[in-house]
This record gives C-alpha cells, sequence and structure tokens, in this order.
C-alpha cells in the first residue's frame, strides 16, 4: 500500500494546458495535471496515448507547443533535461537512454554535478544496488549488459541523485515479481521521503498497490482520475481502453507434436567480458506448443538467444536441430529458410531500423513472402504485406512509409511480432514480446502466440514476465547462471516456485557460488 501523504496545499509539479502537435499525430492535447509531494501519481493510458511525449516535457527533452509547466508554485520553462535534473527531477525511460560505449559507473557519473571520480561513483553504485536489491557490476560496458541490467542502469542513475521527483516508465517490465517487490518497497520510501513519483505502466495491479492516484489519458487527453486502491483492475482498464479487457483463450496443449527445435549439450564461452558462458544445455519444443524461459536479466538470456537465432554458431551442428537438421553451424539466413522467425528483445536497432520505413523493415525478415521476383523488389508486394500487418495488428502509424522511430514503443513492438507472425513461421522465438505494451495490446499479442501455437507453430517465449509466461505457455523452464532448470507444465507449478528457480534454487542445480554473494543476475 501507498505511503500516507504528507500535507502540503501545493504541488509539486503542475501542467496546465498542455500541447504537442507532431506532424501526423497531436500527443498531447490540453493536459492537466497535478503531483504533490510525496506523492506516487500513475500515468495511464494505451500505447500512443502521449503518456511518454508528457514526461518528456516534464523532462525538457521536448518543448511543449502550448500551456504551462509550474514547479513548486513557480512558472518554469523546461530547457534541457541538465536542467530538470539541477530542480531535482530524475527519469527513467523506457528506451534507454546510455551511451553504451562507456561504463555502467561512467554513465551513472554523467548524470551527477562536477565531476565526480569514477572510484567513488563505482563504490556509491554497489552500495544502492545492493540495498535495493538490483545488482549490476558498475565496469561493465553498457553495450555488453542486458535489456534488463540497462533499466537497472537508469534506475540506480536516478538515485544516486538528490531527488524531488522521480519519473519511471514502465520500470518493472523485466525484473522478477521478487525484485519488484523490493522496488516497491524502495519507491514507497522515497516517497514518504518527500519524493514525489511519476509512475507509467501497463501492470494495473501494481498500480494498484503503490499509488495514490491515477491519470488516464486516451488519444492525447485526460479522459479521468482516480485513485487507484479503491478501483478495480478491469474498472481501470475500461478507462484506458475504452471498453471491457479481453482475455486470451488458452486450451491445454497435448505436447506430442513433432519435435521442431531441440538443444543437446549446448555449450557457449560468452562474447562479451560481463556476459554469461552456456552450460550444457537441453531442451526439445513441440510443434503445437508454447516453451517458456524464466530468468532474471543476464544470466544466459542473450547468449541462449544468439545461439538459436543464428547470430553466433557453433562448430557442433548437432547441438542444435531445426525441424530434424542439425544447424548450430549455420548462420540467421538459412534458419529461416527452414521456417525460424524471431523476435529479438531490442524494438529498436536489432528488430527494427530507426531511420527506416515500416515497409523497408518489413522487407529485412519477411521478402520471402513474395516481396522480390527473379532479384528484383516488388514494391506493391512490400505495401501489402505491410498494410496486412498494420491492419491485423492495430500498429497505430502514418502508414507504411511510416519511420520505425515515429511509433511508440508498444506499437512498434506490436509490427515486429506481426511482421514474423505472419510469415507463417514452423518455429518463432520471441524475447520479451509484450514489454512495454498496454494492457489490451498484451492481451492480442499473447493470444496471436496462442493461435500460432494452435496452427501447429513451435513458439519459445523467453520472458521475465512471470504473468506472462503462465498465461500463454504450456511448459516452462528457468534460466540462471547459464543453466537450464527441468521443465515443469505451467499447471503443475506457480509464480513462487518459479520465482524460487529463478534464483538458482531449483532441485538438483549446481550452480557455481559466487565469491560476492550477488544473485545470478549479476554481471560478470
Amino acid at each position: 500500500m501507498a505511503p500516507p501523504l504528507p500535507s502540503c496545499p501545493q504541488p509539486r509539479l503542475e501542467l496546465r494546458a498542455i500541447r504537442k502537435v507532431y506532424p501526423a499525430v497531436i500527443a498531447n492535447d490540453g493536459i492537466d495535471l497535478a503531483v504533490m509531494p510525496g506523492e506516487i501519481h500513475a500515468l495511464l493510458g494505451e500505447n500512443g496515448a502521449g503518456k511518454s511525449t508528457l514526461m518528456k516535457i516534464v523532462y525538457g527533452v521536448v518543448r511543449p507547443d502550448a500551456g504551462e509547466l509550474r514547479w513548486e508554485g513557480a512558472a518554469v520553462e523546461m530547457t534541457s533535461p541538465a536542467h530538470a535534473r539541477e530542480l531535482g527531477i530524475g527519469m527513467v525511460f523506457q528506451h534507454f537512454s546510455l551511451f553504451e560505449t562507456l561504463t555502467v559507473a561512467q554513465n551513472v557519473a554523467l548524470a551527477l554535478p562536477g565531476k565526480p571520480a569514477l572510484d567513488d561513483v563505482a563504490r556509491r553504485i554497489e552500495a544502492i544496488a545492493s540495498r535495493y536489491g538490483m545488482p549490476v557490476d558498475p565496469r561493465a560496458h553498457v553495450h555488453s549488459l542486458s535489456i534488463g541490467e540497462r533499466q537497472r542502469v537508469e534506475i540506480l542513475r536516478c538515485l544516486l541523485q538528490d531527488l524531488k521527483l522521480l519519473i519511471m516508465d514502465e520500470p518493472t517490465s523485466v525484473l522478477t515479481p521478487q525484485a519488484a517487490t523490493a522496488l516497491f518497497g524502495t519507491l514507497r520510501q522515497l516517497a514518504a521521503d518527500g519524493c514525489s513519483i511519476l509512475y507509467i505502466s501497463h501492470k494495473l495491479d501494481e498500480i494498484k498497490a503503490l499509488c495514490h492516484c491515477a491519470t488516464v489519458l486516451r488519444a492525447g487527453k485526460v479522459t479521468g482520475t482516480c485513485d487507484p486502491q479503491r478501483e478495480s483492475t478491469s474498472a481501470m482498464a475500461r478507462m484506458m481502453i475504452g471498453r471491457d479487457l479481453p482475455t486470451c483463450q488458452h486450451a491445454a496443449s497435448t505436447g506430442d507434436g513433432e519435435p521442431r527445435l531441440e538443444a543437446r549439450g549446448l555449450s557457449l564461452v560468452r562474447s562479451e567480458p560481463f556476459g554469461t558462458d552456456l552450460h550444457e544445455l537441453d531442451f526439445t519444443l513441440h510443434a503445437g506448443e508454447i516453451l517458456g524461459i524464466a530468468g532474471i536479466s543476464g544470466n544466459g538470456q542473450q547468449e541462449l538467444l544468439a545461439a538459436l537465432s543464428g547470430e553466433r554458431t557453433l562448430p557442433d551442428a548437432a547441438a542444435i536441430r531445426l525441424c530434424g537438421r542439425p544447424c548450430a553451424n549455420a548462420g540467421a539466413a538459412a534458419r529461416r529458410r527452414l521456417g525460424l522467425c524471431f523476435v529479438p528483445e531490442e524494438r529498436l536497432g536489432r528488430a527494427a531500423i530507426p531511420s527506416m520505413s515500416l515497409a523497408d523493415n518489413a522487407l529485412l525478415t519477411a521478402h520471402r513472402e513474395g516481396m522480390v521476383s527473379n532479384g528484383l523488389l516488388r514494391p506493391q508486394a512490400i505495401a501489402d504485406f505491410t498494410r496486412r500487418c498494420i491492419d491485423a495488428f492495430d500498429v497505430r502509424c502514418g502508414g507504411p512509409a511510416a519511420e520505425a522511430k515515429s511509433l511508440s514503443g508498444g506499437n512498434l513492438q506490436k509490427f515486429i511480432m506481426g511482421r514474423e507472425i505472419l510469415q507463417h513461421p514452423k518455429v518463432l522465438i520471441a524475447a520479451q514480446p509484450t514489454w512495454g505494451v498496454d494492457v489490451g495490446s498484451a492481451v492480442f499479442i499473447r493470444q496471436a502466440l496462442i493461435d500460432l501455437r494452435n496452427a501447429g507453430t513451435a513458439v519459445l517465449v523467453v520472458s521475465e514476465e512471470l504473468e506472462e509466461l503462465f498465461e500463454i505457455c504450456d511448459r516452462l523452464v528457468v534460466i540462471a547462471k547459464g543453466r537450464l532448470s527441468p521443465a515443469r507444465a505451467a499447471v503443475d507449478t506457480d509464480v513462487e516456485e518459479i520465482g524460487t528457480w529463478m534464483s538458482g534454487l531449483w532441485p538438483g542445480a549446481a550452480l557455481a557460488a559466487d565469491p560476492r554473494g550477488d544473485a545470478p543476475g549479476h554481471a560478470h
């Protein structure tokens, strides 16, 4: 439960009639919002509702076209993120703002005043990381970190500042339930100390448990406010999407389909100094089933996905079999020809090229869908496939010519999922399929994966959202320190057991002890 609000008549942050217009969309249309000292204030809305734009205005990344921003009672024109930080505002972005070639400590130091010594910054990072249960190595280079570890860096960078307002955009999307609970404790303590928190999340249960107040946006406008602790999650969902939230329809799998993806003794030495070695992994994924891989970020997910997708090859071809054919020594293109499709966890830069149109991004992986004839591109076929993807997956954008970077995170994710699913793969590997996606779209994507499985595709889902895995998966395994747990039928286990296994504590586990006593999520 959120801590009681301190008595204070004046908002710490007040937005009055904020408006921001882009060429293809009105992102914010007359937004009013007030956040009190010590208040945890949720901002709810579908993908593309204008939440991220509004927060970028508060943080000085984007200038509003009209309206007024007031800070502690005085009108202020937020000129830059540095200006916002000077006032005591910190922000954790959904798409991270880190320099990949710098270390964690160097990235954090850039956000601190003056020129702090890196050794001192590293010690502060380790102390706060240990205190709040977010292990990360301050000496690691950001490019070697997983998405979840990068998010921890963003959160830690804010926690090292003297905060008055913390803006958090989907902060628990890659945390285990236990780590999310620890984070909530941190946020409640910050609020009790007088720090205001603006909290963007699509997880309505955590908003109910954490927040004092919620403002709901739809199509760039405020459609209402509520006390989350007095509203049901279904009522809040209706405020967000204008209708009752659908539910996934998931019948039990027979589990007797042919093996489509097999790993046998799969071992891989990390390619990055702070990566994770894979140790003798064994699993079988059958046609017509969804196998989920749970785990804390940084425990070998990146290395496993690279090995399965063909980004990294192995000398022993039999270590991975795809549709019965040894393929561990084959590259990504060869595996796609065998029927593999792949959704990486990093949307911008990996799954899609930001500056290219949706049509050109569709061509990158779906060119076998009649887009090329005799070595020549077929523009109409490319446009038709892209429109079909946009329509089928309700991608809100300016059409096939829209640049990938112009879409909200959730809409880009829907496009990427649609692009791969519409190729009717024999095997689909999806990493964090609904990361940063609103509740309605998340249900849609999960149902699309279930429907694909029902059509006979073998689906492998790598996710740190246990609720998602239990909702759609037939079987579950856990990855910790580069090792896999035994497989369990989803109906024969629960969140608590899998959460415990994510710490490496399954029966018969033989994890090497970490001399520093870190959780398995620590980057080595």
